[in-house]
């Protein structure tokens, strides 16, 4: 079921991928994928390439993928090991989404966090009540780990 439903899944990506992202299995492991997520180019991380691991348990699509960023990212709700604090990708998964979604939601995370739900209080903080300086940083970070 699983394999059948990932196998579908990357069909459906080539053929109509998902704005600024793109994913794809790791060698010839179904079950391990690596994205693409170009930074939003109305956000703090515009022009960054932002590389994201994916893998799908065995009874995908009744559980999430675990979901992760590779690359450094400055960001409430991305912490230093790269987990992100994504209500779908937790709690509020459904077999109805597709990873499409997944990544459009990652992508629209990055332009919107949610400072009130961090997995790191202190960038949350920060976006709260400095958010020239957040903006400031989360570019830096960009150009230092997202930028070629």
């Amino acid at each position: 079921m699983a394999s059948y439903r990932i196998n579908r899944e990357l069909r459906d990506m080539q053929k109509d991928p998902p704005v600024s992202c793109s994913a794809g299995p790791v060698g010839d492991d179904m079950f391990h994928w690596q994205a693409t997520i170009m930074g939003p180019s109305d956000s703090p991380f515009a022009g960054g390439v932002f590389l994201v691991s994916i893998h799908f348990p065995t009874d995908y699509p009744f559980k999430p993928p675990k979901v992760s960023f590779r690359t450094k990212v400055y960001h409430p709700n991305i912490n230093s090991n790269g987990s992100i604090c994504l209500d779908i990708l937790k709690e509020q998964w459904s077999p109805a989404l597709s990873l499409s979604k997944v990544l459009l939601s990652i992508c629209s995370l990055l332009t919107d966090p949610n400072p009130d739900d961090p997995l790191v209080p202190e960038i949350a903080h920060m976006y709260k009540t400095d958010r020239a300086k957040y903006e400031t940083t989360a570019s830096v970070w960009t150009h230092k780990y997202a930028m070629g």
